[in-house]
């Protein structure tokens, strides 16, 4: 009888640590997928330069540059100097980089910092605008980048509201949707199938085009089956699993297939940055399944709710007199 009264109270002590471990990896996951994702287009725009220009280079950008008093000269450039776009486009790096400062620094409260990382998922949108553009307006291209563009509104989220929040969840999951039925779209070939898709397959795993195609096929339909899965109870886990392995292995695949002894620093700075800033794709998931995985007692995998009745059980057969 003595002490008995403490089994549950102990139990729950024990699951309200371990939950707070689950929050604390959870958000960190949040945060680095957040952080990777803008360092690694900080790299792209200051190595080679922002997709901006099929955006700029219209005629209705003019007229809105013309109607602002900015002139021909002014808005292209001359030979001999950078006009308005090529100067914007080549210093646009400097708020990714503040961006990826500030997945770093900010927490609870720091609502100025959150401002500044809604607008880095702006500028990131703006980024998927412009490969929508540029790739004829394909929906795939924009829906694919779904993980990159709420990253950095999921760590928000996360702060204020919590990691357990279900809007929090509710858009990682949308996240997650987005990314694998871009890639879905594509490797099924609903949309034309990329061209780097069959590089990638055919470099990395030395296969042959039919070979390729047949993989591409065959990952397109578990990237739908990933997408039905993570909103079905018994499957979610399951799915969050293969999606932050699949994740994680087509975001590598970039760099795997590019680099070669041959280029200055392995062709590191060229490709790596091309995983980095992919890291959401993997990232995402993985948070959703450190939410997900089975809280323990005492390292047993025993789920909580049936830990805690047999603890209650033996405090209260303790308790009871012997007839």
């Amino acid at each position: 009888m003595i002490g008995s009264s403490n089994f549950p109270d102990n139990a729950s002590t024990e699951l309200n640590v371990n939950a707070s471990i689950q929050d604390k990896l959870a958000l960190a996951c949040l945060r680095l997928g957040a952080l990777l994702c803008f360092a690694g287009w900080t790299w792209a725009h200051f190595y080679w330069e922002g997709p901006y220009g099929v955006l700029l280079w219209q005629d209705s950008t003019f007229d809105l540059a013309t109607r602002l008093g900015i002139s021909w000269e002014d808005f292209v450039g001359t030979g001999a100097d950078d006009g308005f776009v090529q100067s914007w486009i080549a210093r646009i790096w400097w708020l990714y980089l503040g961006c990826t400062l500030l997945t770093i620094s900010v927490r609870k409260g720091a609502w100025l910092q959150m401002l500044g990382l809604a607008v880095g998922s702006g500028l990131l949108s703006l980024l998927s605008y412009a490969a929508y553009v540029s790739a004829e307006r394909q929906l795939p291209m924009f829906i694919e980048h779904g993980g990159q563009m709420l990253v950095p509104l999921l760590l928000v989220m996360a702060l204020t509201l919590g990691v357990r929040h279900r809007v929090t969840v509710f858009t990682a999951i949308i996240a997650v949707i987005m990314t694998f039925t871009g890639h879905g779209s594509y490797a099924l070939g609903y949309w034309p199938t990329p061209g780097n898709f069959y590089a990638m397959t055919t470099l990395v795993l030395g296969v042959e085009y039919p070979t390729a195609q047949i993989m591409l096929r065959v990952a397109g339909v578990a990237d739908f089956l990933v997408c039905i899965g993570i909103c079905i109870p018994y499957t979610r886990r399951v799915s969050v699993l293969y999606a932050t392995v699949w994740g994680f292995l087509t975001s590598i695949a970039r760099p795997l297939a590019g680099m070669s002894w041959g280029l200055n620093y392995w062709g590191a700075d060229q490709y790596v940055h091309e995983a980095v800033l992919r890291a959401p794709h993997f990232l995402i998931p993985l948070y959703l399944l450190v939410l997900w995985w089975p809280q323990e007692l005492d390292g047993e995998s025993e789920p909580k709710a049936e830990k805690l009745t047999g603890l209650r059980d033996e405090a209260l057969s303790l308790e009871t007199p012997a007839s």
